[in-house]
């Protein structure tokens, strides 16, 4: 059996007890491999327990796999994400985050839909891959602090954007996944299944996590 189709095949098997489903994956057609040694995680959203507890996750996967992580909001202050924030405040972000030595910027937003119907039309209004992590922040803010009376919906779409900020290069956009989650009742549960998703994408496209190689006659 080909590589490609075990993936696809192993992918559809986690999916089918998840809470997660990968509806969109795009990768910059100029990037074949990317990597990173140290990356900020950044979760958007307007539940800080959500947030906390998915950076927290996401950065100790990172680890485990010995790439350097930092949490948003070990960066950010409670200020930072509790006023939106100009072109010039994120630009200054981006700058220090250079000169901590940071080389890409994991960015997850998540925005409550009321249904499947609804999801796909936005889907489909997503046409904009030359954007970089400065205006896909300013553009989303609004999330963290989204009104009371918008917080429940039966499916959530979250997006997450792989963002290259390496000095030689423009902060240009290396991958992004779009993900539906569904009923999220059981939030670390929903967390887990996501990252799992999150990570098994990016390994199949090489982006800073590669996927284990075993001898195809002993497995090992």
């Amino acid at each position: 059996m080909g590589k490609l189709t075990l993936s696809v095949l192993i992918l559809f098997m986690i999916m089918g007890c998840s809470s997660a489903e990968l509806v969109e994956n795009w990768k910059n057609p100029d990037i074949v491999i990317f990597d990173a040694d140290k990356v900020l995680v950044v979760g958007m959203t307007y539940n800080e327990e959500a947030r906390v507890q998915y950076e927290t996750k996401l950065r100790d996967e990172f680890e485990k796999r010995g790439v350097e992580a930092m949490r948003s909001i070990d960066l950010f202050d409670v200020e930072f994400t509790s006023s939106e924030r100009s072109e010039q405040e994120l630009g200054e972000v981006e700058q220090q985050l250079l000169d901590k030595d940071f080389d890409a910027i994991l960015f997850t937003k998540v925005t409550g839909i009321e249904s499947i119907e609804a999801n796909r039309r936005l889907l489909n209004t997503i046409d904009r891959y030359d954007a970089g992590f400065e205006e896909d922040y300013i553009s989303n803010q609004n999330i963290y602090f989204m009104p009371e009376d918008k917080q429940d919906f039966t499916i959530y779409h979250a997006e997450t954007s792989l963002y290259c900020i390496c000095p030689d290069k423009d902060r240009e956009l290396i991958w992004r996944g779009s993900i539906d989650i569904n009923d999220p009742v059981d939030m670390e549960k929903s967390i887990d299944d996501y990252i799992g998703l999150v990570i098994m994408a990016m390994e199949d496209q090489d982006l800073i996590f590669r996927k284990k190689s075993t001898n195809e006659v002993t497995g090992l």
